[in-house]
């Protein structure tokens, strides 16, 4: 994907990078926090707690630690942080339009051209065979042949019209059917042998056949889009023939005149969720609590970050665009467009990565004490060529970041290592915990620690069940995005109205099966994504970039380099091995996982396997470990008190939710086309270097506005967004401390952490987290 210009205005100093094919090989270090120049100390931000969770989570290496590095503060707009999904085919979502579509505006049917040539006789048609399975000898049915209400001739002109979409054969079939249907109406659908049309490419062409079948017989016959772009013709159940969709499933048409499910496309919406400073399930929520729908109703590709502008597909099912529509008039801080009906939802897979453009600010460089403007600029774009250029041909160790542990008292991953060790009371006591320090700024009113109220109120929450184990007043104090808090207390604190006792207060394995499963899991795959962090920083230390004896790479990968690896067809005893294929296999999308194999030492000697092609499992029962030292260091360190006292090769519990199987990771990876930086300077620090969609859409509306009062009003649009550019800028006195802002533009796959991409440009203390009025207390 090219580059693309991130700022409205012109830069200053602007870096566009070139790819290389060679790249010499990178070094590996322990991190380093550099002190020399002070830079640690800028900012007026502590980057020492920052650095002790990234060394707590095994987050240590760098594939370029001798590149300098930078500082700057992260978000310290919520707009500092825009992520676009990256679609399968390559493209990056925006936000286009948020209307309704067009072939959801209520338009009624048109009927077929009357102009049509008429010569087909009906009579061959109407006495077409068409097979009737009989029923089982219990369940025979009184063949009835009633006189229908409905005349059974159809018009030359409808006749014509079906042989213009469907063809001769196909439509004399479909009368055949309906003839049957007619004289038998009591039998159900599946007593009669469905049609099925030819493949039918064109959109408009299926519309107009969904359109022609329902109008011609009357909602006696239904239709049916299917994979292959055929369409399957057979009739509805006996109690829905003659009736309206809207009737048939109390939605599937909206009323008269309106499309069906398949007219429309198939029976999901796929929309776009734009977003700004919220959490993707915060949103969900509040979109099915006025659709009346649960949040498991809708799917998407993953979460989102909460503090920044967002920008994803969702699907749902059986919703219409209109009624997304009106309710996106009430949604805050969020938007919903670009509607699409598709006849399957969201599904793994559907996304190929997230772009990024992150504004950095008040960012610092070391050797900068002493220099003008002029050279701080030079020496920024300097040291960002230099790390950018690394970053793209090296690459960075493919880390999970700091959000994948948790930002509470005990990290999600010590509640996985619990969860594995049966201490499942254990587990929910670490949920529970809460800081002193949050209490303490809830209980005293003139506490002068700075902290959310959410925070308080779960710490006082909290405190208020641990010490009087009354769940209804925790509750009450709880707010309500810590579900997980909330699942635990309503079910160990239920009491029965008959005895008034607490029956489940022991009861923690099933109050952990009350927190939502999606939820549940985060615990115990965190401790995977532990492990293998440190496993990472160790396979990094020893090897560096090379290809080693032992490594594994994914079998999908490499099919054509060792073919006699095939799944074999025999087993031992020489019985055939059979496979079950598509729904037939009882594996779900969850458990998918890939194959992986070890590389003999010919193969890694062979130059056939790079780098980016290893990769490292996560533990779990149903994966290979590597067949050198790192396989025996998945050994002694889960072992160890630190990674939890487990065993890598036993890993299967009773409880399913906690029995991993496993998966593989990419030790390395590089970002996806358009890397790309700007260094800005910035005096006011609300200034917002990037558009966000909805701005832009936002501007594209008043230009449009502008362009339609002044005829050919094109310049004079322009003219005034630059006015009120200049009119903005500085701080109205000609004063103010000039900054210095990197803005960097990179894409990266969907399990990608940009936090951990910008550490590698960074290096150790950088990045530092803005912290919004107040700190975290939890």
């Amino acid at each position: 994907m090219p580059d693309e210009d991130i700022p409205e205005e012109q830069p200053r100093k602007r870096v566009r990078l070139t790819s290389k094919d060679a790249s010499p090989e990178p070094k590996h270090s322990r991190p380093r926090l550099d002190s020399s120049n002070g830079m640690a100390a800028k900012n007026g931000q502590n980057s020492d707690s920052e650095l002790e969770k990234e060394i707590r989570a095994g987050i240590t290496e760098y594939v370029s630690p001798e590149n300098p590095g930078f500082t700057g503060i992260l978000k310290q707009r919520y707009t500092d942080f825009l992520v676009n999904e990256i679609l399968p085919s390559g493209q990056v979502l925006h936000l286009e339009n948020l209307s309704v579509p067009s072939n959801e505006q209520g338009e009624r049917e048109k009927k077929a051209e009357s102009s049509l040539a008429v010569g087909v006789e009906l009579a061959n048609a109407s006495t077409a065979k068409v097979e009737i399975k009989q029923p089982p000898a219990n369940e025979t049915l009184p063949l009835k042949e009633e006189k229908c209400e409905e005349s059974s001739i159809i018009s030359d002109e409808d006749v014509i019209a079906l042989k213009s979409i469907f063809g001769k054969t196909t439509t004399s079939s479909i009368l055949g059917l309906y003839h049957a249907v007619l004289k038998s109406p009591e039998r159900k659908a599946r007593d009669f042998s469905a049609v099925k049309s030819e493949i039918i490419a064109d959109k408009e062409q299926r519309t107009s056949a969904h359109q022609a079948i329902r109008r011609i017989f009357s909602s006696r016959l239904e239709t049916i889009t299917e994979k292959d772009e055929t369409i399957t013709i057979k009739p509805l159940p006996p109690h829905d023939r003659g009736r309206s969709k809207a009737q048939q499933n109390g939605g599937g048409r909206g009323g008269k005149g309106r499309p069906s499910w398949d007219e429309l496309g198939g029976e999901y919406l796929h929309f776009t969720l734009y977003k700004e400073n919220k959490d993707t399930m915060e949103v969900i929520h509040y979109i099915g609590s006025q659709l009346k729908l649960q949040p498991k109703a809708f799917q998407f590709a993953g979460t989102k970050d909460r503090r920044g502008v967002t920008v994803q597909r969702v699907s749902a099912k059986r919703v219409h665009a209109r009624t997304m529509v009106q309710m996106g008039k009430n949604l805050w801080n969020a938007k919903v467009g670009d509607f699409k009906y598709h006849p399957h939802g969201l599904q793994l897979g559907d996304l190929f990565g997230n772009e990024f453009v992150i504004t950095m600010r008040d960012c610092h460089f070391p050797g900068e004490e002493g220099l003008d403007s002029a050279q701080r600029i030079g020496l920024a774009n300097k040291v960002l060529s230099k790390a950018t250029q690394d970053f793209k041909e090296k690459g960075y160790i493919n880390y999970y970041g700091l959000q994948r542990f948790g930002s509470f008292a005990a990290s999600t991953d010590t509640v996985g290592v619990k969860l594995l060790q049966d201490d499942i009371k254990g587990a929910i006591d670490d949920i529970l915990d809460f800081s002193p320090e949050a209490l303490t700024a809830a209980q005293d009113p003139d506490s002068t620690k700075l902290m959310s109220s959410d925070d308080k109120a779960r710490a006082e929450a909290l405190h208020i069940w641990k010490t009087t184990g009354k769940a209804s007043v925790a509750l009450d104090k709880l707010p309500r995005r810590f579900s997980a808090e909330s699942a635990i207390i309503k079910h160990l604190g239920f009491v029965d109205r008959k005895t008034g006792k607490m029956l489940r207060k022991n009861d923690y394995q099933g109050a952990m099966q009350m927190i939502p499963r999606n939820l549940r899991l985060m615990y115990v795959h965190a401790y995977q994504s532990f492990v293998w962090n440190v496993v990472a920083g160790k396979r990094w230390t020893l090897f560096g970039p090379r290809v080693v004896e032992g490594d594994l790479v994914l079998v999908h990968e490499h099919k054509h380099k060792f073919p006699g690896d095939a799944e074999e067809d025999i087993d031992q005893a020489g019985e055939v091995i059979i496979r079950p294929s598509g729904e037939d296999s009882a594996m779900g999308a969850d458990d998918a996982f890939e194959r992986a194999r070890p590389l003999s030492k010919v193969e890694a000697e062979s130059g056939d396997y790079n780098i980016f092609d290893v990769v490292l499992p996560q533990p779990g029962f149903d994966v290979e470990y590597p067949k050198n030292a790192i396989g025996e260091f998945y050994k002694e360190f889960m072992k160890s008190e630190r990674g939890g006292g487990l065993d890598p090769h036993d890993m299967r519990r009773k409880w399913r939710d906690i029995s991993l199987s496993g998966g593989y990771r990419k030790l390395l990876c590089r970002p996806g086309e358009g890397l790309g930086f700007e260094v800005r300077e910035y005096v006011r620090e609300d200034e917002q270097f990037v558009e966000t969609d909805l701005e832009r859409l936002e501007r594209m509306a008043k230009e449009k506005e502008l362009k339609g009062r002044n005829g050919s009003g094109d310049q004079t649009a322009g003219e005034n967004v630059q006015m009120m550019e200049v009119e903005g800028d500085g701080d109205g006195n000609g004063k103010g401390v000039k900054k210095l802002a990197v803005i960097i533009k990179l894409q990266l796959g969907a399990s990608q952490y940009a936090t951990m991409a910008l550490r590698e440009l960074m290096k150790a203390g950088g990045v530092k987290m803005f912290r919004p009025e107040y700190m975290g207390g939890r």
